[in-house]
């Protein structure tokens, strides 16, 4: 348990605050339609290579990492698993979303994955596929939904996940190595969070 007051992060890492949030009963559907020239499309057994630049496209300017350096073998465990769904939106060849759900525990469904790149932001994107993945996790046989964000996310994604039904439940402090001192990632990314090399 941390003390209350200031605590030290050390340099080359980053700390977020993450709040978890859950719905246990299946939320209205807004009824948004997928934004204009785009359409839904189930990626079934996702190649590695377009899941890691899927990732990275929506993911990137938020510092998203945990799975753009897995190994193959324990990315393909989570993303080709049975009990793993994704979709994208794809218009003209070109994919600009993710969303994965995780059934992968009895009686739940996590919101593992959801987001657009920045070209459909503001477009209804985001609403249409929370639509999507609502329909989809409470078409199964579940008790819970269940979702977290964090501080290095969009601000806008805690107001988003609220509006759509989720319920924030608990909070947790998380330091991890900043992507862009120990992966390479580029140090221009995320400009809302300052880094703190070694």
């Amino acid at each position: 348990m941390l003390a209350d007051g200031m605590h030290d992060v050390p340099p080359g890492k980053v700390a977020t605050v993450v709040t978890h949030l859950e719905m246990r009963a299946r939320a209205d559907l807004s009824g948004r339609a997928a934004p204009h020239g785009w359409t839904l499309r189930r990626v079934a057994t996702p190649d590695l290579d377009w899941y890691r630049q899927i990732f990275q496209a929506v993911g990137e300017d938020w510092l998203w990492f945990s799975r753009r350096f897995m190994s193959d073998k324990d990315l393909a465990a989570i993303v080709h698993h049975d009990d793993v769904a994704i979709w994208t939106l794809s218009k003209d060849g070109t994919d600009a979303a993710l969303l994965e759900l995780d059934f992968r525990t009895a009686g739940e469904c996590e919101l593992a994955f959801f987001g657009v790149t920045s070209d459909l932001i503001g477009a209804g994107a985001g609403r249409f596929l929370m639509d999507v993945a609502i329909d989809q996790a409470w078409a199964r046989d579940i008790r819970r939904l269940h979702v977290h964000t964090c501080t290095l996310d969009s601000p806008q994604a805690l107001g988003f996940y609220r509006r759509a039904g989720f319920v924030p439940i608990r909070q947790q402090i998380e330091i991890a190595e900043d992507p862009r001192v120990s992966k390479g990632y580029d140090t221009a990314l995320a400009p809302h969070v300052p880094i703190f090399a070694p």
